[in-house]
């Protein structure tokens, strides 16, 4: 069954870019937006992070803190972030348990992979619930940006 409003977002605990933990609940009391992403250096993946980067400034002010969340390893995402100049944080879920907590994980992907992110998209409010849910079945698809934006508001 997947994410709806109003129900408790999963907490979790990754590592980032910065090879540094960081926690969900650490984010309590601000709005938090994931975007779930297949793999660093693709193109549609690029695209999401890249539409997010530059629309970094809509958020400044709305008390929000935004993720990206892939099943890279963190040094793959490190590398990723510098490359495409990212302000915010990357988060490795190299051993899948947020992507599948949060609905948004392939069982098969392209090339026979096992286990990688779906293109997914979420805000949690304040409290921790669940303001918006976006998963796609379709990895070339992107996510509703205006929709997140609204629901940040």
């Amino acid at each position: 069954m997947s994410l709806q409003p109003g129900q408790p977002a999963p907490q979790f605990t990754l590592v980032s870019s910065e090879k540094k933990e960081v926690s969900l609940s650490d984010f309590k009391g601000r709005k938090v937006i994931l975007h779930f992403f297949p793999f660093a250096f693709t193109s549609v993946c690029t695209t999401q992070l890249c539409t997010m980067r530059d629309n970094f400034g809509y958020y400044d002010g709305l008390n929000a803190q935004v993720f990206g969340i892939s099943v890279d390893s963190p040094f793959t995402l490190a590398k990723f972030k510098e490359e495409n100049n990212y302000q915010f944080p990357l988060l490795s879920d190299f051993n899948k348990e947020v992507s599948a907590a949060y609905g948004a994980l392939y069982d098969s992907f392209a090339f026979g992979l096992k286990g990688v992110s779906k293109r997914a998209a979420f805000v949690i409010d304040e409290q921790q619930n669940i303001s918006y849910a976006e998963v796609l079945e379709n990895a070339g698809d992107l996510p509703d940006f205006n929709a997140i934006a609204e629901a940040v508001k």
